[in-house]
């Protein structure tokens, strides 16, 4: 059904908007939401962001989590930073192959009101990151934009300015494109993205293939050898080998 991806600097306010738009989709809707995070897969971010192959590796692991997640039948929300641009186009492309909704909700806070949340994460006790974690995480941060397909529909929020809950303008733009109400005002219609032939799963064919190949060849080669001493012409036999496949003729 749709693909939500939140965006944003390290404590910037993501899970708890996630949350919220998670609640919002119930109330409304009923919609099963199936939300991906660091926590769902047992990982700690600190270390899964200590350095680049564990980075790639936890990206690898969210990535493939999404794959089968995504469905015409669900909602699938990745919380996490996706601060690179580079990965969000990779998840786009899996929602376009899957034929579903897609868009971007962005946390805009600024880096020190995310810096002064981490510290006071830091000193109660709650899941934070080590301060030379978010100084490159911060430095690396690639922001959205609204222009790229992979960052469209792009809502955007401040949870600095103001009180994220379910009657957000980000969070009701939000249900309201996922849901397909085009009565919101200055909302663009849902759009839902297209498989190309390169993104589509090719046709294979049926396990038993190679036995019904070789069942036909005997057939045909029996039936050869059972014309010979006939002394007939043409056609023998037509045998078909299975749906899809062409049809085997025997000659003399």
């Amino acid at each position: 059904m749709a693909l939500v991806l939140m965006c944003g600097q390290p404590c910037s306010g993501k899970s708890t908007a996630a949350a919220c738009l998670i609640k919002a989709l119930e109330q409304q809707h009923g919609t099963p939401v199936i939300l991906i995070d660091e926590p769902s897969l047992n990982l700690d971010r600190n270390h899964s962001y200590q350095d680049m192959p564990r980075e790639k590796n936890l990206r690898g692991l969210l990535r493939s989590a999404v794959d089968r997640a995504v469905s015409k039948d669900s909602i699938v929300i990745v919380d996490s930073l996706n601060n690179i641009k580079g990965y969000r186009y990779e998840l786009w492309c899996l929602a376009r192959a899957a034929g579903i909704l897609y868009c971007l909700l962005h946390c805009d806070v600024g880096e020190l009101k995310c810096r002064e949340w981490n510290q006071t994460r830091q000193q109660q006790g709650l899941p934070s990151y080590n301060d030379n974690i978010f100084d490159d995480l911060v430095r690396r941060f690639e922001r959205p934009d609204g222009r790229n397909r992979w960052d469209s529909q792009l809502f955007e929020i401040n949870p600095s300015i103001e009180e994220i809950h379910e009657g957000s303008q980000a969070i009701v733009k939000a249900v309201a494109f996922l849901s397909g109400d085009r009565t919101l005002m200055g909302l663009r219609n849902s759009q839902v993205l297209q498989p190309t032939i390169a993104t589509q799963n090719v046709r294979t064919s049926e396990t038993n293939s190679l036995y019904e190949l070789d069942k036909a060849t005997q057939e045909v080669v029996s039936s050869l050898v059972e014309a010979q001493p006939q002394g007939v012409g043409g056609v023998i036999q037509s045998v078909p080998i299975g749906e899809g496949l062409p049809v085997i003729s025997s000659f003399v």
